[in-house]
Protein backbone atom coordinates (compact mmCIF):
# COMPACT_ATOMS: atom_id res chain seq x y z
CA UNK A 1 0.00 0.00 0.00
CA UNK A 2 0.99 3.73 -0.74
CA UNK A 3 0.19 6.99 0.02
CA UNK A 4 0.50 10.24 -1.96
CA UNK A 5 -0.39 13.58 -1.12
CA UNK A 6 -0.48 17.02 -3.12
CA UNK A 7 1.81 15.27 -5.86
CA UNK A 8 1.57 16.78 -9.52
CA UNK A 9 2.42 14.77 -12.32
CA UNK A 10 2.54 15.65 -15.72
CA UNK A 11 2.56 13.32 -18.79
CA UNK A 12 4.18 10.22 -16.59
CA UNK A 13 3.34 6.65 -18.01
CA UNK A 14 2.19 4.12 -15.46
CA UNK A 15 0.69 1.90 -18.04
CA UNK A 16 0.77 -1.84 -16.75
CA UNK A 17 2.42 -0.23 -13.26
CA UNK A 18 1.13 -2.05 -9.90
CA UNK A 19 -0.71 0.73 -8.02
CA UNK A 20 -3.34 -1.33 -6.02
CA UNK A 21 -4.77 -0.38 -2.84
CA UNK A 22 -3.11 3.11 -2.68
CA UNK A 23 -3.96 6.06 -1.61
CA UNK A 24 -4.42 9.58 -3.47
CA UNK A 25 -4.90 12.70 -1.78
CA UNK A 26 -5.39 16.14 -3.38
CA UNK A 27 -3.31 14.71 -6.30
CA UNK A 28 -3.49 16.13 -10.24
CA UNK A 29 -2.53 13.97 -12.74
CA UNK A 30 -2.09 15.77 -16.18
CA UNK A 31 -2.55 13.75 -19.61
CA UNK A 32 -1.03 10.88 -17.56
CA UNK A 33 -1.35 6.76 -19.30
CA UNK A 34 -2.71 4.03 -16.94
CA UNK A 35 -3.62 1.89 -19.53
CA UNK A 36 -3.88 -1.83 -18.55
CA UNK A 37 -2.57 -0.97 -15.11
CA UNK A 38 -3.64 -2.68 -11.87
CA UNK A 39 -5.56 0.02 -9.39
CA UNK A 40 -8.18 -2.20 -7.69
CA UNK A 41 -9.22 -0.53 -4.57
CA UNK A 42 -7.45 2.58 -4.99
CA UNK A 43 -8.68 5.49 -3.45
CA UNK A 44 -8.93 8.70 -4.64
CA UNK A 45 -9.56 12.28 -2.07
CA UNK A 46 -10.28 15.47 -3.90
CA UNK A 47 -7.49 14.16 -6.78
CA UNK A 48 -8.18 15.54 -10.55
CA UNK A 49 -7.03 13.55 -13.14
CA UNK A 50 -7.25 15.69 -16.42
CA UNK A 51 -7.26 13.77 -19.96
CA UNK A 52 -5.57 11.05 -18.93
CA UNK A 53 -5.92 7.60 -20.39
CA UNK A 54 -7.54 4.60 -18.34
CA UNK A 55 -7.88 2.52 -21.24
CA UNK A 56 -8.43 -1.36 -20.04
CA UNK A 57 -7.28 -0.45 -16.58
CA UNK A 58 -8.41 -2.46 -13.57
CA UNK A 59 -10.53 -0.25 -11.28
CA UNK A 60 -12.64 -2.86 -9.61
CA UNK A 61 -13.44 -1.83 -6.24
CA UNK A 62 -11.93 1.84 -6.27
CA UNK A 63 -13.24 4.80 -3.84
CA UNK A 64 -13.07 8.01 -5.52
CA UNK A 65 -14.51 10.95 -3.10
CA UNK A 66 -14.97 14.30 -4.79
CA UNK A 67 -12.36 14.06 -7.18
CA UNK A 68 -11.85 15.29 -10.90
CA UNK A 69 -11.80 12.38 -13.83
CA UNK A 70 -12.02 15.45 -17.09
CA UNK A 71 -11.95 14.23 -20.46
CA UNK A 72 -10.48 10.97 -19.42
CA UNK A 73 -10.72 7.86 -21.49
CA UNK A 74 -11.65 4.56 -20.08
CA UNK A 75 -12.32 2.51 -22.69
CA UNK A 76 -12.51 -1.18 -21.56
CA UNK A 77 -12.01 -0.28 -18.14
CA UNK A 78 -13.17 -2.37 -15.42
CA UNK A 79 -15.18 -0.14 -12.60
CA UNK A 80 -17.00 -3.18 -11.09
CA UNK A 81 -18.51 -2.45 -7.77
CA UNK A 82 -16.25 1.15 -7.59
CA UNK A 83 -17.74 3.78 -6.06
CA UNK A 84 -17.59 7.86 -7.20
CA UNK A 85 -19.29 10.16 -4.81
CA UNK A 86 -19.44 14.02 -5.90
CA UNK A 87 -17.09 13.49 -8.29
CA UNK A 88 -16.67 15.48 -11.27
CA UNK A 89 -16.58 13.41 -14.73
CA UNK A 90 -17.31 16.30 -17.29
CA UNK A 91 -16.63 14.61 -20.75
CA UNK A 92 -15.31 11.74 -20.07
CA UNK A 93 -15.38 8.23 -22.20
CA UNK A 94 -16.74 5.10 -20.99
CA UNK A 95 -17.17 2.91 -23.82
CA UNK A 96 -17.13 -0.41 -23.62
CA UNK A 97 -16.25 -0.05 -19.55
CA UNK A 98 -17.19 -2.84 -17.12
CA UNK A 99 -19.79 -0.97 -15.06
CA UNK A 100 -21.34 -3.77 -13.15
CA UNK A 101 -22.04 -2.34 -9.82
CA UNK A 102 -20.59 0.59 -9.46
CA UNK A 103 -22.08 3.76 -7.50
CA UNK A 104 -22.55 6.71 -8.59
CA UNK A 105 -23.33 9.59 -6.06
CA UNK A 106 -23.86 13.13 -6.64
CA UNK A 107 -21.73 14.82 -8.54
CA UNK A 108 -21.47 16.14 -12.16
CA UNK A 109 -21.32 13.44 -15.25
CA UNK A 110 -22.25 16.15 -18.08
CA UNK A 111 -21.10 14.90 -21.66
CA UNK A 112 -19.61 11.87 -20.37
CA UNK A 113 -20.04 9.00 -23.21
CA UNK A 114 -22.61 6.32 -21.36
CA UNK A 115 -23.74 4.95 -24.65
CA UNK A 116 -24.97 1.52 -24.52
CA UNK A 117 -24.07 1.84 -20.56
CA UNK A 118 -25.41 -0.55 -18.34
CA UNK A 119 -27.19 1.74 -15.76
CA UNK A 120 -30.32 -0.64 -14.94
CA UNK A 121 -31.18 -0.25 -11.28
CA UNK A 122 -28.75 2.37 -10.50
CA UNK A 123 -29.64 5.19 -7.52
CA UNK A 124 -28.89 8.45 -9.65
CA UNK A 125 -30.38 10.88 -7.70
CA UNK A 126 -28.93 14.72 -8.42
CA UNK A 127 -26.60 13.08 -10.80
CA UNK A 128 -25.81 16.26 -13.42
CA UNK A 129 -25.95 14.35 -16.93
CA UNK A 130 -26.49 17.77 -19.07
CA UNK A 131 -25.89 16.45 -22.61
CA UNK A 132 -24.69 13.49 -21.86
CA UNK A 133 -24.49 10.69 -24.69
CA UNK A 134 -27.02 8.03 -23.02
CA UNK A 135 -27.83 6.70 -26.12
CA UNK A 136 -28.86 2.74 -26.15
CA UNK A 137 -28.14 2.86 -22.30
CA UNK A 138 -29.72 0.55 -20.16
CA UNK A 139 -31.52 2.68 -17.41
CA UNK A 140 -34.46 0.08 -16.49
CA UNK A 141 -35.65 0.71 -12.96
CA UNK A 142 -32.95 3.41 -12.46
CA UNK A 143 -33.53 6.10 -10.11
CA UNK A 144 -33.18 9.27 -11.76
CA UNK A 145 -35.86 11.54 -9.81
CA UNK A 146 -33.77 15.12 -9.81
CA UNK A 147 -31.46 14.69 -12.12
CA UNK A 148 -30.15 16.72 -14.12
CA UNK A 149 -30.85 15.36 -17.88
CA UNK A 150 -30.70 18.80 -19.97
CA UNK A 151 -29.96 18.21 -23.57
CA UNK A 152 -28.92 14.58 -23.05
CA UNK A 153 -29.22 11.75 -25.71
CA UNK A 154 -31.14 9.62 -24.83
CA UNK A 155 -32.07 7.68 -27.91
CA UNK A 156 -33.19 3.97 -28.20
CA UNK A 157 -32.42 4.25 -24.48
CA UNK A 158 -34.13 1.51 -22.00
CA UNK A 159 -36.32 3.25 -19.59
CA UNK A 160 -39.07 0.81 -18.32
CA UNK A 161 -39.58 1.30 -14.65
CA UNK A 162 -37.33 4.36 -14.49
CA UNK A 163 -38.20 6.94 -12.25
CA UNK A 164 -38.17 10.52 -14.03
CA UNK A 165 -39.88 12.25 -11.88
CA UNK A 166 -38.57 16.15 -10.74
CA UNK A 167 -35.53 15.24 -13.06
CA UNK A 168 -34.65 18.73 -15.42
CA UNK A 169 -35.40 17.47 -18.75
CA UNK A 170 -35.28 20.70 -20.98
CA UNK A 171 -34.54 20.13 -24.52
CA UNK A 172 -34.61 16.17 -24.77
CA UNK A 173 -35.77 14.68 -27.59
CA UNK A 174 -39.07 13.06 -26.79
CA UNK A 175 -39.90 11.77 -30.11
CA UNK A 176 -36.39 9.58 -29.76
CA UNK A 177 -37.36 8.12 -26.89
CA UNK A 178 -39.18 5.17 -25.41
CA UNK A 179 -40.88 6.39 -21.90
CA UNK A 180 -43.04 3.55 -22.05
CA UNK A 181 -43.51 2.30 -18.16
CA UNK A 182 -41.18 4.98 -16.95
CA UNK A 183 -42.62 7.39 -14.07
CA UNK A 184 -42.71 11.17 -15.07
CA UNK A 185 -44.21 14.33 -13.02
CA UNK A 186 -47.10 16.37 -14.75
CA UNK A 187 -44.42 18.54 -16.33
CA UNK A 188 -42.87 15.96 -18.11
CA UNK A 189 -45.72 14.45 -19.45
CA UNK A 190 -47.32 17.97 -20.88
CA UNK A 191 -43.47 18.21 -22.36
CA UNK A 192 -43.74 15.27 -24.00
CA UNK A 193 -47.43 16.09 -25.16
CA UNK A 194 -46.31 19.08 -26.68
CA UNK A 195 -43.09 17.36 -28.23
CA UNK A 196 -45.63 15.54 -29.84
CA UNK A 197 -47.56 18.50 -31.06
CA UNK A 198 -50.45 18.26 -28.66
CA UNK A 199 -51.98 21.82 -27.62
CA UNK A 200 -52.09 21.68 -23.53
CA UNK A 201 -54.07 24.42 -21.24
Amino acid sequence: MFQYVEQHYEDIDFSQKDLRYGELTRCTFTRCKFRSTSMEEISTLSSRFIECDFRGALLNASIHQQSAFVNCKFHEANLFVAKFHECKMTGSDFTKANLDGMTIDQGDWSYVNFRAAKLAKQDLRGVRFAEADLTEANLEKANLRHSDLTRAQLGRAKLQGADLRDAIMDGIDFPSINVKGARMDASQAVSFLRAYGAKVD
